[in-house]
């Protein structure tokens, strides 16, 4: 409906222009269809700019604007409502008209073109189960990412892992302690949890952990072999769980990297004044900039994870020179994390604002807050594994050719749409029963309707849109007609303001409005058979598109 928007936003300059009024006026969609498909608050703007206002205020402004717009081809009523807010309805050959121009895709707003981004999340260490907030943080980055690739730009998708430090040195000591095997990843996390808990527990122990830890740092050999076959199967199992989440990535950094980098950066920033001496710590004072205080060098000269970021910071720039990077962070990180990017934007002044951060919240079930340092938590993998089990037993007794692959499909789509369907940095109560309904508010709907349309398009006798006609156009426009060309602004939104949740609830919005149609109109064999089947077409490829920008699958049987 772009063309119909500057049809529209011309008009109303036109009129503003003869009314003597100096404004830009916007046209946005309303939230409730009733009040139009554009809606512009011109009248409420401009008033305040007028040196002589009319007396009835905006509302009465509103009408003269109207007044003067007179007739608009492709708009079929204008009218004020509220306070001054002016709502256009499009006449019904504007939406056939866009459909038959378009086909079945609504065009891209790729308003970022060529544009280079680095988007790095999950981040789970080696050594250490893969838990619920990696989960999140993987969910939150694939979905910016692919907003932000869907808007034009280029996309580089980095992980940063922790392969060294006190949680390496918990796993090997509990390795050795129990003679457990490194290769296999249920004695890494028994391991680990062994080691976590004997350092909080007991002092000789924690001794022990420590000179591992430091051991471990000089490249010990007794400790190489051990730590090698421990990494290399964490990394193993990582991968396995992105392929079933749908992510991958074009380079992964680890600390060991980066922890040299970052001290000769913070050297070097303390020779230029941006680092201060604290008893004989190394710091940044963040509170000239309205921040606190952060230590990145500490006293034992050992490198923070402050000054750890400040080398993959160089090592991002090396591999990727990127025009912005985003990085997803647990909300409880967020100040360490501005510190951080003051630092950056001193270190080097031409990356000021161009290194982000966008925060995820923390996924919670009845049992409260999860955490990867006790024995008995839910990790991300056993959740997955638990929702895959769940929509198994939903499907049984269907007839499905690869009922494992479609399990997998709901089983992320599950998870996924609870993750994204509100703002990324707020907290989530996950409900397995009410994340798998094929119902409403879930992402197996938004699948199941999906797989819905194709079912149509399948007993119309062919999934491709070249057969259709639009000879017979029906009279009245289905609210899912009128709601389908709001796609590409839905997404531009969302990619300017890395919030993924805007997209869900569209896809949701658009999923009852078809259903809703689906129920009560006959398509195939009705008067207007073709243009309904392309109605059913653009829905379909719609649902698919929006889906992906999630990283939710959309299975054609469920």
């Amino acid at each position: 409906m772009a063309f119909m928007q500057e049809v529209i936003l011309k008009k109303l300059k036109e009129v503003l222009k003869e009314l003597g009024i100096d404004a830009e006026p916007v046209l946005e969609f309303p939230a409730d269809l009733a009040h139009g498909d554009y809606s512009s608050n011109i009248a409420m703007v401009s008033i305040k700019k007028m040196a002589n206002p009319p007396a009835g205020g905006p509302k009465a402004l509103a009408e003269k604007i109207v007044a003067s717009l007179g007739a608009i081809d492709g708009v079929s009523k204008i009218e004020v409502a509220g306070p001054g807010f002016i709502n256009f309805t499009l006449a019904r050959e504007s939406y056939a008209s866009v459909l038959q121009n378009t086909g079945i895709e609504w065009g891209r707003n790729e308003h970022v073109k060529g544009y280079k981004v680095m988007v790095e999340y999950s981040q789970p260490n080696p050594f250490k189960p893969f838990h619920i907030g990696h989960l999140m943080s993987t969910t939150v980055g694939e979905a910016i990412s692919r907003l932000i690739e869907y808007s034009g730009a280029d996309v580089y998708r980095a992980n940063y892992g922790g392969d060294i430090g006190p949680h390496v040195a918990k796993c090997i000591w509990g390795l050795k302690k129990e003679n457990l095997d490194p290769s296999r990843i249920a004695d890494l996390g028994k391991a680990y949890v062994l080691g976590n808990s004997a350092y909080e527990n007991d002092p000789a122990a924690k001794e022990e952990i420590e000179a591992i830890n430091k051991r471990l740092y000089v490249g010990d050999p007794e400790f190489t072999e051990m730590y090698d076959v421990g990494k290399s199967a964490s990394v193993k199992h990582f991968n396995a769980i992105y392929a079933v989440l749908g992510t991958r990535f074009d380079r992964q950094f680890y600390e060991t990297e980066t922890a040299p980098l970052g001290v000769t950066l913070v050297q070097e920033g303390l020779a230029k004044g941006i680092f201060e001496k604290s008893d004989n710590a190394i710091v940044y004072k963040g509170e000239k900039v309205g921040l606190h205080t952060r230590v990145f060098i500490t006293a034992k000269d050992t490198p923070t994870y402050e000054a750890k970021e400040l080398g993959l910071v160089k090592l991002k720039r090396d591999v990727f020179p990127f025009d912005l990077n985003v990085t997803t962070v647990a909300v409880e990180q967020d100040g360490y994390f501005k510190v951080v990017e003051a630092a950056i934007g001193e270190l080097w002044p031409d990356m000021k604002g161009r290194y982000t951060h966008v925060t995820f919240g923390m996924m919670q079930l009845a049992s409260g807050k999860m955490s990867s340092r006790k024995g008995n938590v839910i990790t991300g993998e056993s959740l997955i594994k638990e929702m895959r089990q769940k929509a198994l037993e939903k499907m049984e007794g269907r007839d499905l050719p690869d009922k494992a692959a479609v399990a997998d499909a709901v089983a992320v789509a599950a998870i996924k749409y609870s993750i994204l369907k509100q703002g990324t940095g707020k907290n989530i109560i996950f409900d397995p029963e009410a994340s798998l309904s094929f119902e409403g508010d879930s992402g197996p709907y938004l699948q199941y309707s999906y797989v819905r349309a194709m079912s149509v398009l399948e007993k119309a006798g062919t999934k491709s849109s070249t057969i259709y006609g639009t000879k017979k156009i029906p009279e009245l426009i289905p609210e899912f007609e009128r709601l389908l060309p709001r796609f590409p602004d839905v997404v531009f939104r969302a990619a300017k303001e890395y919030e993924p949740h805007y997209v869900t609830t569209y896809l949701t919005e658009l999923a009852a409005a078809f259903n809703s149609w689906y129920a009560w109109e006959k398509i195939i064999g009705s008067d207007h058979e073709a243009y309904s089947l392309l109605l059913v077409r653009a829905f379909a490829t719609t649902m698919k598109n929006g889906l992906w920008l999630l990283g939710i699958s959309a299975p054609e049987k469920m």
